[in-house]
């Protein structure tokens, strides 16, 4: 219902064509099912029909914020630590480390920004995608469980506590061992 000849269905379709890979949030007073079937095969990220709640509205803009990170890689590195974030895996020094989903969303969310701070309110959202009461200590027990298995998996300590604020990933230098190994052949 976009002024002009294009809807917004065409106009996402034709988006999604070009490969713009924007993201796409159809907000909209059409709200059968059949039209957020087809809002989102033309391309929609999210589709919410009109009358909403505000606050449903930045939520789902801060979830596609998250989903569509300009920095998101597939491979995350810093120096013994590596994390594939298409297969969900984690190596330290070239051996897998077991952790949660949980575990591991935490760990994505520092490694994609480095030695930025983060508040425990930021990481919450990213890893469990809603709002908690500001009294939860979830975010600091699974950094604290993320801490004790990098370090015994021979990682040093890449997570610092910024008291009063949050956490900050301290990317560490490049691992050398394989160069080394190259160099002396």
């Amino acid at each position: 219902m976009l002024p002009g000849q294009q809807d917004g269905f065409e106009l996402c379709s034709e988006l999604r064509r070009r490969r713009i890979g924007t993201p796409v949030l159809m907000l909209t007073a059409r709200d059968a099912v059949e039209d957020r079937v087809r809002g989102l095969e033309a391309g929609a990220d999210d589709y919410l029909p009109k009358p909403f709640a505000f606050a449903e509205l930045l939520a789902r803009i801060r979830a596609l914020a998250r989903r569509h990170l300009a920095n998101r890689r597939a491979i995350l590195d810093s120096g013994v630590l590596r994390l594939d974030t298409a297969a969900r895996e984690v190596m330290v020094r070239g051996q897998p480390l077991r952790l949660t989903s949980k575990e591991l969303a935490v760990l994505e969310c520092l490694m994609l920004h480095p030695s930025q701070v983060l508040t425990r309110s930021q990481i919450e959202e990213h890893v469990w995608n809603y709002d908690f009461d500001g009294q939860s200590n979830l975010v600091d027990v699974y950094v604290g469980r993320l801490r004790r298995k990098l370090s015994a998996a021979g990682a040093s300590a890449p997570i610092t506590t910024v008291r009063g604020t949050g956490y900050r990933f301290d990317p560490q230098p490049p691992c050398s061992t394989g160069s080394a190994a190259l160099a002396s052949a």
